[in-house]
């Protein structure tokens, strides 16, 4: 009877690690966009990001032609004023693909003239990871 409760006990903990390490490590992609990609037009980036709950451990894809878009990474400074000028990194693959690795408010841009004017730009913000003893207190 005592080994039964402890293989019990046992498989519940495998059970719920596993849970934790594929939420936690494996993460959810999103491209940013969606279908409509990082292309500007009539995307609502804002709207868009506002509708996720990103988490640290998921990846941003970024998708949109090289010759006409970027993406940059700026400050909130100058995600406010759609100043590419000091960027804390320019992607420019047109298939950047970037894996959150903390908690905060990550700022991007399109740093072709006009484009973040015209809305190409997003606030991603990522929720602080929580670890089992934080939630029990």
């Amino acid at each position: 009877m005592v080994f039964a409760k402890e293989a019990v006990f046992l498989f519940s903990m495998m059970v719920v690690l596993g849970f934790f390490s594929t939420t936690v490590i494996g993460g959810t992609v999103y491209n940013v966009g969606d279908s409509a990609g990082w292309n500007g037009g009539n995307a609502d980036y804002h709207t868009w990001a506002s509708t996720k709950t990103f988490q640290v451990g998921d990846t941003l894809v970024f998708q949109y032609n090289q010759q006409l878009h970027n993406a940059v990474r700026v400050s909130l400074s100058n995600f406010h004023s759609c100043n590419a000028s000091n960027p804390i990194v320019t992607y420019s693959t047109g298939n950047d693909t970037i894996t959150i690795n903390g908690p905060g408010h990550f700022y991007y841009i399109c740093g072709f003239k006009g484009h973040c004017q015209a809305g190409q730009k997003v606030d991603i913000r990522v929720l602080k990871a929580y670890h089992l003893t934080e939630i029990r207190s």
